[in-house]
């Protein structure tokens, strides 16, 4: 298959945006689906790739653009399709890029899901397969019974390779890596290897499309992975995936309601529910509802997913529920009640005293699934009984603020009980409340108009971060220390602070870092 018969394919409606003519006779190797911003690893010569382009901001688009291409003519890839459902259209520096780059570059319509691309591909790829079914009648009732059984995913994996030779190893992983499930005797895959593995091994992977799945959550999908891509044939695969696509969307509609559980559960604590006669709810009524013990300890969590760069995308708290439970689910933290709080900040609440094993190295894996937004997480003290719940969301959200202040730009999980430092504990303080201690400590310092202002600034870090000594201050400014006196005496006078005192010399050190 050429990409040009690819592209003349009226099912699927695909619109070239640059494609000359000596480029469309390409012959097609495989389709990758990828929204990495670096894809190299993932992608193989004369493959298509399908993109949703969630990597691209506004902000930042120009060289994520060039990095993304780079790698796909780096990787010898046939032809870009680039998904419109994201921002509404290609944008413009993609096309300009793939111009540069030499790779063809085409629209994928909003409504054609890029499951039918990679169908048509493979279809054609290995010749004409019969329109009926690959599994064999007997398999396909068995899947049905289980289904109707509400199996998990390992039983249904399980029962589609079963009819095969025994040594078939087949995998269920999400994008952060985590086996969702595996066939008897494959081996473990660490989180780390498994979102590398379809790329670094080879194999054959295919998207398992629910339809009860959000299919812009970047964080819950799952991916069919066989690490020999000729252990099955084409068409039983992608009928295999189509059956676990139904075993998917069995658990993501019991998550939506579990997610509204937790959703009471988190207005409660956020001292926000009632019940539908008005009354005060309980706590102890949600915790039930959300099947968690009614007696502590907990551990309460909350995350924010916010745009990269400040570029417009989701509002803070979206798509932070799917990837906390992700984080949670990747460290075997079960049960758990995750939701969102009224504000849309995600949250959960785990039983026990320890926080669950493991976060932070979960943690980023988790984040580059989206890579335009920055994950931020804070976690807080355990809570000794469900009457401590919202001290401790409390505390949650104050490190929460602590990172996104801290890494703005990247992802970041802050836990309270490391805040120990009054540098630290100044990180979780709003800005504008920062701000306005600073302005209000340091006052004529912080004026640029005035000519004195740097230099004072500057006398009176120094002064501090050398604990008050005048001589090492002098040194490390390369002044006389009659200088520094003078201009110990001036800030002073500006700040109505005597640095002789400790508690000035605290609020005027708080008021410097909150001016960082």
């Amino acid at each position: 298959m050429h990409v040009e018969h690819l592209l003349s394919d009226e099912s699927l409606g695909l619109r070239p945006l640059w494609a000359p003519d000596p480029l469309l006779r390409r012959e097609i190797s495989g389709v990758t689906v990828t929204d990495l911003e670096d894809p190299a690893r993932f992608v193989r010569a004369g493959e298509v790739v399908l993109s949703g382009l969630v990597w691209w901001t506004p902000g930042e688009g120009r060289r994520r653009t060039e990095r993304f291409v780079a790698a796909l003519r780096d990787a010898d890839a046939a032809v870009l399709l680039a998904g419109e459902e994201t921002h509404g259209s290609v944008p413009g520096e993609v096309v300009a890029a793939c111009a540069q780059h030499g790779i063809p570059v085409a629209a994928v319509p909003a409504d054609v899901m890029f499951r039918a691309v990679t169908d048509t591909v493979y279809l054609r790829q290995w010749g004409e397969v019969s329109r009926g079914h690959a599994l064999p009648e007997n398999v396909r009732g068995r899947l049905g019974a289980l289904l109707a059984e509400r199996a998990g995913p390992a039983e249904v994996l399980g029962a589609c390779f079963a009819h095969l030779r025994p040594d078939v190893v087949a995998y269920l992983l999400t994008p952060a890596g985590r086996t969702v499930a595996a066939t008897e005797g494959a081996p473990a895959l660490a989180p780390a290897e498994a979102a590398a593995r379809p790329a670094d091994g080879g194999g054959a992977t295919v998207p398992v499309e629910a339809d009860a799945v959000d299919p812009a959550d970047p964080y819950g999908s799952w991916r069919l992975y066989l690490p020999e891509p000729d252990a099955v044939p084409p068409r039983l695969l992608h009928e295999a995936a189509a059956v676990l696509a139904r075993c998917h969307a069995a658990e993501a509609r019991a998550v939506a309601a579990d997610r509204r559980a937790a959703d009471r559960l988190g207005a409660l604590l956020a001292g926000a529910g009632e019940t539908a006669s008005g009354e005060p709810a309980s706590v102890e009524g949600a915790l039930r509802d959300c099947r968690l013990p009614v007696q502590g300890p907990y551990r309460v969590l909350v995350a924010t997913a916010d745009p990269v760069g400040g570029a417009g995308g989701p509002a803070p708290g979206a798509g932070a529920t799917a990837a906390l439970a992700e984080v949670l689910a990747g460290v075997g933290a079960a049960p758990a009640a995750v939701g969102a709080l009224p504000d849309g900040t995600a949250f959960a609440v785990v039983p026990g005293d320890a926080p669950p094993a493991g976060p932070g190295a979960v943690w980023p894996l988790v984040a580059a699934c989206a890579p335009a937004l920055a994950l931020h997480g804070g976690t807080g003290t355990p809570a000794e009984s469900r009457a401590d719940l919202p001290g401790a969301l409390t505390e949650a959200r104050y490190a929460l603020d602590s990172a996104r202040h801290t890494a703005p730009g990247a992802s970041l999980l802050t836990d309270a009980a490391g805040l120990t430092s009054v540098g630290a504990l100044l990180t979780g303080v709003p800005a504008q409340v920062r701000a306005a201690y600073s302005r209000g400590v340091l006052g004529p310092l912080l004026d640029p108009a005035n000519a004195f202002a740097l230099p004072l600034l500057e006398t009176l870090a120094v002064f501090l971060n050398c604990d008050g000594s005048w001589a090492r201050a002098a040194e490390a400014l390369h002044v006389h220390v009659n200088t520094v006196h003078y201009r110990v005496r001036r800030i002073e006078h500006f700040t109505g602070r005597d640095l002789s005192r400790l508690a000035d010399r605290l609020d005027l050190w708080a008021a410097l870092l909150c001016h960082a």
